[in-house]
């Protein structure tokens, strides 16, 4: 991969950082705390608890993407992004276009994909 791809992918990645942290301080303005006084029924209460946890699922997702985003900076860093950890082969562009964040070629993720389902019949 030449200088000029690393640097695009490392710009996308940076907008994409600052994408995350900017809706996490989003979610954390709206609060995941409410009263239960301040809802008039329980069907306010149900749908306000649903809220809460849709709301969490979707903060920690945002932490995964985050720690995924600063490992792919950091092997720009090292001169290393864009190395299947597997097998330590290029991944494709068309792939790290599609998700920057790969650390498996797509015939690597595919084959640890398989092991996850064979896990997953046993």
């Amino acid at each position: 991969m030449n200088k000029k791809e690393i640097k695009r992918f490392k710009e996308l990645l940076e907008l994409r950082k600052q994408e995350i942290m900017s809706q996490a301080v989003s979610t954390k303005e709206k609060g995941i705390a409410f009263d239960p006084d301040d809802l008039p029924d329980e069907v306010d209460l149900a749908s306000s608890e649903a809220d809460q946890s849709m709301n969490l699922r979707l903060r920690d997702r945002e932490r995964v993407l985050l720690k995924k985003v600063d490992k792919a900076l950091e092997k720009i860093e090292k001169g290393e992004f864009g190395i299947c950890e597997s097998c330590g082969e290029e991944i494709e562009i068309k792939r790290l276009e599609a998700r920057p964040v790969a650390d498996l070629c797509i015939r690597c993720k595919e084959e640890q994909e398989r092991q996850e389902r064979s896990y997953a019949e046993s």
